[in-house]
């Protein structure tokens, strides 16, 4: 059908592998390999996703089809991944922070407590942002979100996404990698941004504990100098 980078590297493989499947099973391959993308995300469905349309456009399968099989898949690995959120527990994930430093299980109830509020917006909106399409189904799943809520969402937001990039293989055939440059450049900024959210959490908190050593030092050093006999 089409050949993707002539990278021989593992992820090139997979990617290959994922891309024959349309050759083999038609469109049910497309879906096979979403499905595997939302569990796997290194897999990349910005390469994926335009191969199906590019595979719609010269007549292996209909537009309908690749839109609806691969928007299937990404249904069907989002339920797994919240599978894997419920099983996780807010309790577990509790102990869990209890022992990792610099977390406590107060952060935990924080961001279960947001996601209760806003998980709805975060779940349809999340199905389009690199990265976290994948992972927003496990706090999905910890807080045991409806599961018709949770489908719904997770249908809509990637039916979005999916069409774009079906669409762009469909429409610009073999010159669907301009849309990819642009999604390079949206994942990086994602990157950077959740790198800079990471060390400001790791500068605010360990100041915190810096300080609250210091301030039992303090109250510890006290009472023993008290004790000291004037000279």
């Amino acid at each position: 059908m089409t050949e993707t980078s002539p990278d021989t590297s593992w992820l090139s493989a997979l990617l290959d592998w994922s891309v024959s499947l349309m050759d083999v099973i038609g469109p049910a391959g497309a879906g096979i390999a979403i499905a595997l993308e939302n569990v796997f995300p290194p897999l990349p469905s910005e390469v994926v996703l335009p191969m199906a349309g590019l595979a719609a456009s010269r007549g292996s399968f209909t537009l309908f089809e690749a839109l609806a099989w691969t928007t299937a898949g990404s249904i069907v690995g989002a339920f797994l991944l919240y599978g894997l959120g419920a099983w996780l527990g807010v309790d577990r994930l509790r102990r869990v922070a209890a022992k990792v430093p610099l977390l406590h299980p107060e952060d935990i109830d924080r961001t279960v407590g947001w996601f209760h509020r806003h998980g709805s917006v975060a779940v349809f909106f999340g199905r389009m942002i690199p990265i976290f399409r994948s992972l927003i189904s496990i706090p999905a799943g910890v807080t045991r979100m409806p599961l018709w809520r949770f489908g719904l969402l997770t249908a809509a937001g990637s039916l979005i996404w999916n069409t774009i990039f079906v669409l762009s293989g469909f429409l610009l055939g073999e010159s669907w990698h301009v849309v990819e440059q642009y999604v390079d450049v949206v994942q990086y900024v994602v990157i950077v941004v959740v790198a800079l959210a990471v060390v400001w959490f790791l500068f605010v908190r360990t100041g915190a504990v810096i300080a609250a050593s210091r301030t039992g030092s303090a109250e510890t050093d006290g009472p023993e100098r008290e004790r000291v006999p004037a000279g």
